[in-house]
């Protein structure tokens, strides 16, 4: 019962929080959700993790960018509605033409020229998943000609990919579910992504590993159109309050990501 009062009024305080910023900034809420809902952008996967979300039976998403993108509209006291794509690149093309409101992204050089990013909740690393039967042990042991290395198109992770590999073909796919089925055909040599992102998949392919070495670190952040002054203020307000009062970490938890690191405050 103490839990549950403790959670109310973190809660509680985090909407009086973002209320309160909403009346600071002109047009704050009405700038974040503009039609009334907000619309949060999701990226589907086979397997849900701090970014990506799975896809229930009745078609709905789950995983921790959907309770984030439900806390954020409950604080705003608006409905939620999610946008489903295939990976971060649909997402960004999505927010810079305004079809949705906010989104969790990883961050790079490129995407901070087309949407506009608050703080960061979890950092991570990009490497590669590979068959057992390859001789690969490290990243850079990838970069050699004929070797195929399957990334998600229009990524932050494709993108340091093709910066780091110069020998290596990168094969743009849309989807981590097509560039898992690409490798067990042994279509590609490997499959980049987030480190953690790869652990559920080297439990389904036997013998797999995950390649020491990365191709870059980074964040997710919350990101709004590049425009939206107001709702960057608000939803980095919302950010800051939900890695000070727990919220970030109760919500990998609920989500079984337990030894997932939330992002120290900025």
């Amino acid at each position: 019962m103490a839990h549950i009062l403790l959670r109310g009024i973190l809660l509680a305080s985090m909407m009086i929080a973002v209320a309160a910023m909403a009346g600071d900034v002109p047009g704050g809420k009405k700038e974040l959700a503009p039609t009334g809902s907000l619309r949060v952008g999701v990226a589907a996967a086979p397997k849900a993790n701090v970014f990506f979300v799975a896809i229930d039976a009745d078609g709905k998403p789950r995983g921790v960018t959907v309770d984030l993108g439900d806390e954020l509209a409950r604080t705003l006291d608006v409905a939620s509605e999610f946008l489903v794509a295939h990976n971060s690149g649909e997402l960004t093309d999505a927010l810079e033409r305004g079809l949705i409101d906010v989104a969790f992204l990883p961050v790079d050089e490129e995407r901070k020229k087309r949407v506009a990013f608050g703080p960061v909740y979890v950092q991570f690393e990009s490497t590669c998943l590979v068959l057992g039967s390859s001789g690969f042990k490290t990243v850079s042991d990838l970069d050699r000609q004929g070797v195929r290395v399957a990334v998600e198109a229009n990524t932050t992770t494709g993108r340091a990919a093709a910066g780091v590999l110069k020998l290596a073909t990168v094969v743009a796919v849309p989807s981590v579910g097509e560039a898992i089925e690409m490798l067990r055909r042994g279509s590609v040599d490997a499959f980049a992504l987030g480190r953690e992102a790869l652990v559920p998949y080297q439990a389904d392919i036997q013998g797999s590993r995950i390649l020491d070495g990365y191709f870059h670190r980074t964040g997710i952040a919350i990101a709004v159109p590049k425009s939206g002054q107001g709702a960057l203020a608000l939803v980095s307000t919302f950010l800051n309050e939900a890695k000070a009062s727990g919220l970030i970490r109760r919500t990998f938890d609920k989500a079984d990501l337990r030894s997932t690191a939330v992002a120290p405050a900025d």
